[in-house]
């Protein structure tokens, strides 16, 4: 193919996604206002008619912010790429006579910072707008642009390592550099794994060991009950930035810990928490986060086969605005083009994400001895956070990686009753 039948063939996918994905979010919202005079049988006597006014503001708000910011986004896409953009800077840099590795690097960098700094004005609104207005912000001008600044610095650090190692198997290791590249970008993600909880999540927020009392008391029980073996539970102050609640667990091996909004605490009751804590467990217990390594693990060392494969193609350098071919080069041509070209498979990573979910659910329920709990924990996190109660099944399908909370609350149901004939028969 040419330059220009690449340009034509990326142009006819971008705009298929952007009207795909706006397609969505009307739909999603229309949906919404449907069911906006009355409460979904589901929920009543569980949500106040003056609360599900806010869910449903709450949802149209940001479904309308989604689409400024996707057709924003997409504008400045555009501009940087057919007004030749990216050529004019790899030919601005190169004229400095900066070392390869060096041009690439900062290369990368800079048109990075450029879409990054389109987008924070969207991120500023959204922050001390939206969330301002709904009652979820509680972060400062402060720490926001300080959260900004730490994130630039940390991608800066872990890019520069990950970008010299890239250049350096490509220069030193022949037409096998992708194989070598893949190999050390696996051990680098599994350090960095182990290292998150430790010294980047402190980076941000400030992680103190849960306090002995009734609480900690039931949720080391449940985790000694469950065999799940942490090296602690810690709350972390997620209420410096947001009123919006959740719970994880993070790091591997001994690094393992439990991980609760103080929010959280708040908000739940010690069962009800405890519940939260059994459906994180259900996630260790079956595997679901080795498993999505497992698969991002071929995914790696498929996209490095394709740079190898495209990276002296000169006819897609041309297309994107380059004079020649480079490594800098089809790292963005490639990011550019990932998401036109791979969004028709965001339902599968969507819908297995979904799958987990429901596992994770029914080993809480099995753990907790009924749904009650984790139900009431859900009803109770999906009211402080303003959640869509009646999503449209083609965006849930599309979009969550969570079942809906109306799905979530049906399949608990269900399982109950399965566990509870199971256990009679």
């Amino acid at each position: 193919m040419d330059a220009s039948s690449i340009l034509t063939l990326y142009l006819i996918f971008f705009f298929l996604e952007l009207g795909f994905q706006q397609f969505l979010t009307v739909l999603n919202s229309a949906h919404v206002r449907k069911h906006s005079d009355a409460i979904p049988e589901q929920f009543a006597g569980i949500v106040t008619p003056e609360s599900y006014k806010s869910h449903v503001s709450y949802t149209l708000v940001n479904s309308r912010f989604s689409i400024v910011t996707s057709l924003a986004g997409a504008c400045v896409l555009l501009v940087v790429l057919l007004s030749g953009f990216l050529g004019y800077t790899d030919r601005w840099l190169g004229g400095y006579g900066f070392p390869p590795y060096i041009q690439g690097i900062l290369y990368i960098f800079f048109i990075s910072l450029i879409f990054r700094a389109a987008a924070l004005p969207f991120s500023i609104y959204r922050q001390f707008s939206i969330e301002e207005r709904f009652g979820f912000n509680t972060m400062t001008p402060k720490l926001f642009f300080l959260d900004v600044l730490k994130g630039l610095a940390l991608s800066a650090v872990l890019g520069f390592i990950l970008l010299c190692a890239l250049f350096w198997f490509i220069d030193k290791t022949g037409e096998l550099w992708w194989l070598y590249g893949f190999i050390f970008f696996t051990a680098f993600q599994l350090i960095i794994s182990v290292l998150y909880p430790l010294i980047i999540a402190p980076l941000f927020n400030k992680f103190t060991p849960l306090e002995e009392g009734s609480l900690k008391e039931k949720l080391l029980d449940l985790a000694g009950k469950l065999q799940f073996k942490t090296s602690g539970i810690f709350i972390m102050d997620g209420s410096r930035r947001s009123r919006h609640s959740n719970a994880y667990f993070t790091g591997f091996g001994k690094a393992k810990r439990i991980v609760l909004f103080d929010t959280l605490l708040t908000s739940l009751s010690e069962d009800q928490i405890a519940a939260v804590l059994a459906h994180e467990i259900g996630h260790a217990k079956k595997r679901h986060i080795v498993k999505r390594l497992l698969i991002s693990l071929p995914l790696t060392l498929l996209t490095l086969f394709i740079v190898h494969l495209l990276m002296q193609y000169e006819p897609l350098f041309q297309a994107f605005g380059f004079d020649g071919t480079s490594v800098h080069g089809i790292i963005i041509i490639l990011s550019i083009c990932a998401s036109p070209f791979t969004f028709i498979l965001s339902p599968l990573l969507t819908a297995w994400s979904r799958r987990h979910e429901y596992q994770a659910d029914r080993f809480a329920v099995s753990a907790m001895n009924g749904s009650e709990h984790l139900k009431q924990a859900l009803l109770g996190l999906g009211k402080e956070n303003l959640t869509n109660l009646t999503p449209h099944r083609l965006y849930s399908f599309y979009h969550y990686s969570h079942p809906s909370l109306g799905e979530r609350i049906t399949a608990m149901e269900r399982m109950e009753r399965d566990l509870t004939g199971s256990s009679e028969t």
